[in-house]
Formats: C-alpha cells, sequence, structure tokens
C-alpha cells in the first residue's frame, strides 16, 4: 500500500491584530481544514504592527521585532524543512524593506517562495533606483499570486507571466435574516471601513449633504475603527459641519453578529475608497454576500468584483458628485437595488465563498510545489 506524503508549507503571514483584509485572510487560512488536510502546514505571524495606522511605518521598536522573526522563521526551516514558504509581503515602505530582508534569508535556505500580495504600489517606486534593484532582487526566482488580474500592471516589470498565479479572496457564508430588505420606507445606506480618509468616508460625507440639497430622502451608518487620522470625536465633527447630523450616524466598531447585522438592515452598501494600497476589498464581498448592491470605484482589482451596472456601480475616485450621482440612482429605485443584490448575491456564491478559495489557494500552490 502506497502512502502520499503531504508537502510542507511554512506560512509566513499576517493575522489579527490589528483587523484588516490582509490579516483576515492569514486567518482563514491559518483556521481552513482544507488547506491544513492538503498540506502539512506551520505558521508564523508576519505582524509587527499592532494598530492599522502603524502597518508599514517605521518605528525603532519594530527593529527587534524584524531580526527576532527573521531569526524565528530561519529556525522553522531548518527544523521543519519546508518545501515551499508561503509570504504576505508589502509592496513599498519600511514594511517592504523589512521583507526584502527576511526573505533574501529564506531564499539563502534554497527553499522556494510564493508571494500572496494583498497590497499594491510597486510601480510607484519603480523608478527609484534603490527601489527598482531591491525589486529586481526580491522578485526573481520566485512565484506571485495576485488577487486580481487588474493587479499584474503594478509589478509586470518585475514579474514575468510564467511566475504569476491570480487567487481571489473568499469568505465564509454567515446567516441572513433580510425578512425586511429593501421594505425600508427610507432607504438604508452603509459604509463600513477603519476610519481612515482614502476609503474614502469623507468623500461619502460630501456626497450624502449634495443629495440632502437635492430633497433625496435616505439614512446612512457609519460603522468602522476609530484610527489617529479620524476618529470618533472627528467623524462626528464632520458629520455634524455638512448638517447631516438627522441623516447620518457613527456607530462604531462592530464585528460578528453585530456587523451581520448592519449588513442585512441595510440596502446599499457604499465604498468610495482611492486607498493607494486597495487590492481586494473583503468588505465588498461581505455586501455581496448579504445581498446588497454596492458603489465603489475602480482602484485596484475592485472591478473585478463589483460589475458596473449589473452587481452594483462605480463612481470616480475622490468624486462626490458623481458619487452622489450612482448613490441617488440606487436610492431612489427599489427594482434595481433588488436585482443588483440579487446578482451580486449568486456572484458570491459562484466565486467568492470560503470553498472556492480554499480550493483556488490548494492548486495554486500545488501548481508551484
Amino acid at each position: 500500500m502506497t502512502t502520499t506524503t503531504r508537502k510542507k508549507i511554512l506560512f509566513v503571514l499576517h493575522t489579527p491584530p490589528p483587523v484588516h483584509g490582509a490579516a483576515m485572510v492569514g486567518k482563514t487560512i491559518q483556521d481552513s481544514h482544507a488547506i491544513n488536510d492538503a498540506f502539512d502546514c506551520r505558521f508564523i505571524n508576519l505582524s509587527t504592527s499592532t494598530t492599522v495606522e502603524s502597518v508599514g511605518r517605521f518605528s525603532l521598536k519594530k527593529i527587534g521585532s524584524v531580526f527576532s522573526l527573521r531569526r524565528r522563521i530561519r529556525k522553522a526551516i531548518r527544523e521543519f524543512h519546508p518545501d515551499l514558504v508561503y509570504y504576505t509581503p508589502s509592496a513599498t515602505g519600511f514594511a517592504f524593506w523589512k521583507d526584502c530582508l527576511i526573505t533574501r534569508s529564506i531564499k539563502r535556505t534554497g527553499t522556494p517562495v510564493i508571494y500572496h500580495f494583498h497590497n499594491k504600489g510597486v510601480s510607484t517606486k519603480q523608478d527609484s533606483g534603490c527601489y527598482d534593484r531591491a525589486y529586481r532582487r526580491f522578485f526573481s526566482g520566485a512565484k506571485v499570486m495576485l488577487l486580481a488580474e487588474a493587479l499584474y500592471d503594478d509589478m509586470k516589470q518585475y514579474v514575468s507571466r510564467d511566475q504569476l498565479l491570480i487567487c481571489g479572496n473568499g469568505i465564509a457564508d454567515v446567516e441572513r435574516k433580510m425578512d425586511n430588505r429593501n421594505d425600508h420606507d427610507i432607504p438604508q445606506v452603509l459604509f463600513l471601513s477603519n476610519l481612515i480618509a482614502e476609503k474614502g468616508v469623507l468623500v461619502l460625507l460630501d456626497a450624502c449633504h449634495i443629495l440632502r440639497h437635492q430633497g433625496i430622502t435616505f439614512r446612512c451608518h457609519i460603522v468602522g475603527s476609530e484610527t489617529e487620522e479620524i476618529d470618533g470625536v472627528r467623524i462626528r465633527q464632520e458629520i455634524d459641519n455638512r448638517g447631516l447630523n438627522s441623516i447620518v450616524e457613527y456607530l462604531g466598531k462592530r464585528y460578528g453578529e453585530e456587523k451581520e447585522a448592519e449588513y442585512d438592515h441595510s440596502d446599499i452598501f457604499v465604498f468610495p475608497t482611492f486607498y493607494s494600497k486597495e487590492c481586494f476589498p473583503i468588505v465588498l464581498l461581505e455586501a455581496m454576500q448579504h445581498g446588497l448592491p454596492c458603489i465603489s470605484t475602480r482602484e485596484g482589482g475592485i472591478a473585478d468584483i463589483v460589475d458596473d451596472g449589473v452587481t452594483g456601480l462605480l463612481a470616480n475616485r475622490r468624486d462626490a458628485d458623481d458619487l452622489a450621482a450612482k448613490m441617488a440612482t440606487l436610492i431612489s429605485d427599489t427594482a434595481l437595488r433588488k436585482k443588483m443584490g440579487a446578482e451580486g448575491r449568486r456572484k458570491y456564491e459562484r466565486m467568492y465563498t470560503l470553498q472556492s478559495f480554499e480550493q483556488n489557494i490548494i492548486s495554486c500552490l500545488k501548481q508551484v510545489l
């Protein structure tokens, strides 16, 4: 009788805290029975940050953490002898230089490496001689997994097609309670993200101000963790400054059942991001999972998620007038909201379930092994 030995993979990835998209995907991989059954897995948390604001930023405290992390990874490779190291790097900034140091050490062991990018920005730095030389060494000999085909342009100067694999995110399904969806007398709009200006929350408030002056009736809930850039005091002041207190409410952060309830009690999901590192926002998958039509932008790989005019609408980045127009379209048309929400749910079931993600990533890793 022949026994099949599972290939060994050392996963070096981000897990919470802090809570952000890449960390949540990392937790999904770590907790996945399918992935752990397919391979002999070991996991090391790559995070050196404790808050969303500090992700990718330099601090003296992080220096010791980086060298400690490198030692842990080298020790794991010596003891575990993996066939592959899966690594989730950053594209720019201090975090990239940290990743350069660590992955160079990994490559010296002769262990193959696959990078799974959850951010972008290579093309913004490639004209810098220092970054250009680093990118050439960093990508040499490694496979690269991206979340969407649209993201390839960001690094095509350094990554050939035969190095490339595509694997979009997926999320576990949840129980939905939508019996009263779209029966609201006043349409309910939801924004859910960490309070970072580049995620579009202030653009949304400007759009709400425009709609209010146009006499369009709606309500908007803003959900998300406070940050150094925008805390609870500031977001409430921004709402007050625009005269939106009777229309817009900041609810703070929501997790678990409280977060799911916000999706279930909403009619439209709005995420007008222009975040420079945005790639494949999980919040859009969550909204589609709950049958919500989505309004977003063409940042990163979002156009691969939201089919403009089918599962939602895409607005111009940083353009409150265009965002307001897109919101007005869905606020005023219940039938269109239902149709787009249903199409979004079908796309989620077809492409973005946890099972789809698990099978896609297993397939990609097997191709490399």
